[in-house]
C-alpha cells in the first residue's frame, strides 16, 4: 500500500512539472520559422482580398447607380457625386433613397473614396479606385480597379 502512495505521489509530481526553458525556446524557434515562411503568403492573400473586395463593391455600386437612374431618370451628376446614393440631392425628383445605408460604403478597402464621373469616358458613367497606392496605374495591389 505504501508503494502505491509513493507511485501516486511521483505521478502527481510529473503532472505538475512545467516546461523547461529549453523546451519553451525550441517551441518559440519553431513558431518563428513557421511564421517567417507563412507571413509573406498571408500578406499576399490579404492584398488580393482587398482587390477582390473592391471589385465586388464597384459592381454593387454600379447596380445601385442603375437603380438610382431608373427612379430619378439620370445618373448623379459629377457635382452630386456618389453621395447622392446616401442623401437626397437638392432639386431631384423621384429620389426614393437612401440607396445605401452607410456613407462608408462609398470608400474603397484602403479608405479612399471611390472615383466617379458622369458622363463617363468609358461607359455611361465611370467608377474606379486607384488601389492601395492611391495613384493612377500600378500593378498588383496598386493596380486601378474600374467599372469598365
Amino acid at each position: 500500500m505504501a508503494k502505491d502512495n509513493k507511485n501516486a505521489a511521483t505521478a502527481r509530481r510529473r503532472r505538475q512539472r512545467g516546461f523547461t526553458l529549453i523546451e519553451l525556446l525550441v517551441v518559440l524557434v519553431i513558431l518563428g520559422l513557421i511564421s517567417a515562411f507563412a507571413a509573406p503568403q498571408v500578406i499576399k492573400y490579404l492584398g488580393s482580398a482587398k482587390r477582390d473586395s473592391a471589385k465586388v463593391q464597384i459592381d454593387r455600386l454600379g447596380s445601385v447607380l442603375d437603380l438610382y437612374r431608373l427612379e430619378v431618370g439620370s445618373y448623379p451628376t459629377d457635382s452630386q457625386g456618389l453621395s447622392a446614393l446616401v442623401e437626397k440631392p437638392a432639386g431631384v425628383n423621384g429620389w426614393n433613397g437612401p440607396y445605401l445605408k452607410k456613407a462608408e460604403t462609398l470608400t474603397d478597402p484602403w479608405g479612399t473614396p471611390y472615383q466617379y464621373r458622369y458622363p463617363g469616358e468609358h461607359g455611361q458613367y465611370d467608377l474606379w479606385t486607384f488601389g492601395a497606392d492611391g495613384q493612377p496605374g500600378g500593378e498588383g495591389e496598386n493596380a486601378d480597379i474600374t467599372s469598365w
